[in-house]
């Protein structure tokens, strides 16, 4: 392998891995607000996500499996520390799903971000676009549905 492919092929792992991670911490997060609300049908929302999450991890991991790349198994540190959103305002405002809901859309805005970032910086292959599209497509439907239950909760 010449040293340009090379390179291309770190700076696709490194892309790719960064998604994963993210990935990662946003099942992680949506599990933390599962566990923060006493709403039934928005800890079916959140682990519904959490599984989406899981569901884009898993495919994340087989396609860096598939160019020979071995795949992060867990979270980025500054997640771990903060756990991706929750946290400090669910002791703040316990229960408060305003507040929740607030935060898991703030974590999926910048989820949003840096799969349009990835998409703008790097050329990825056919396949691999399609993937990564389809699941930023999936992430911007989240946040049209956190905000419609953000703007629903304000109302109660």
């Amino acid at each position: 392998m010449n040293v340009d492919k090379q390179k291309q092929h770190e700076e696709l792992v490194d892309t790719l891995q960064k998604l994963l991670v993210k990935n990662y911490d946003a099942e992680k997060g949506f599990i933390k607000a599962m566990q923060e609300i006493n709403h039934t049908e928005l800890k079916g929302f959140m682990q519904r996500q959490a599984a989406k999450r899981n569901q884009f991890a898993t495919e994340l991991d087989k396609e860096l499996h598939a160019i020979n790349a071995r795949p992060e198994n867990e979270g980025s540190i500054a997640a771990n520390l903060h756990r991706f959103w929750i946290d400090a305002k669910s002791i703040v405002s316990k229960d408060d799903i305003s507040s929740v809901l607030e935060e898991c859309l703030r974590g999926e805005k910048i989820s949003a971000e840096e799969y349009e970032n990835a998409l703008k910086e790097f050329e990825f292959s056919t396949h691999l676009r399609t993937v990564i599209n389809n699941q930023l497509s999936k992430i911007y439907r989240t946040i049209e549905d956190l905000q419609q239950l953000e703007d629903i909760s304000k109302l109660q």
